[in-house]
């Protein structure tokens, strides 16, 4: 079953994050559009609220979250209700698909990386965004998940378990950037986005089909 209870439960308290934390949302957001290819037909899985679909210039998005969906819609987005282990769509559709924070409260990693495989035209890349499971964040989400209201669900992966579900879904031509370089309370500027994995917390990896 999709992990949407605390989503449409505290959907404000997901928002307010955001403000919250503005400098570490704008490093990630950076992060991703470093490896993001340009395309109109692109589609954000698990898109939540909006908030990276719609400044990254992508109009379509798909989320299993009531509440996430609505307030996505009134960013500009259309906004499609699924899952990414069963995903709406045609073969070969998009040029683009981008998972940020997605892949921990998925139920199946690989049935939902093998369904963007499934979507993606020839050539198309899949851009993913998420904690790596090994750096210092990843590690003290572990430890404290049982008292956060979103990732007491979730299920981390390591730079190593994602390149491997990857392959799995038969994606190639692995691309990194990195950045979350210090802990959350201490950031108070933009991070910079840096090649490869291995220090930053949080990691982008883009693959192409």
């Amino acid at each position: 079953m999709p992990k949407i209870e605390p989503f449409d439960k505290y959907t404000w308290e997901y928002e307010k994050w955001f403000e919250n934390k503005h400098s570490v949302y704008l490093s990630e957001l950076l992060a991703v559009k470093r490896l993001l290819p340009v395309s109109k037909k692109a589609i954000d899985i698990g898109v939540g609220t909006g908030r990276f679909a719609a400044p990254l210039g992508i109009e379509l998005g798909l989320e299993p979250s009531t509440q996430m969906r609505s307030i996505a819609k009134k960013r500009g987005l259309q906004v499609v209700a699924g899952v990414a282990e069963a995903l709406p769509f045609g073969e070969a559709q998009f040029d683009v698909a981008l998972m940020v924070t997605a892949i921990c409260f998925l139920d199946n990693i690989d049935a939902a990386f093998c369904e963007t495989h499934r979507i993606l035209k020839p050539s198309g890349y899949f851009v993913v965004g998420f904690i790596d499971k090994n750096s210092p964040l990843g590690r003290f989400y572990e430890k404290n998940k049982k008292d956060n209201k979103f990732y007491r669900i979730a299920t981390f992966y390591s730079v190593d378990e994602v390149i491997s579900a990857l392959k799995r879904a038969d994606f190639g031509h692995f691309e990194f950037v990195q950045t979350i370089f210090h802990p959350l309370n201490e950031i108070r500027r933009i991070e910079p986005a840096k090649d490869g994995y291995g220090q930053g917390s949080f990691v982008v990896v883009r693959s192409q089909k």
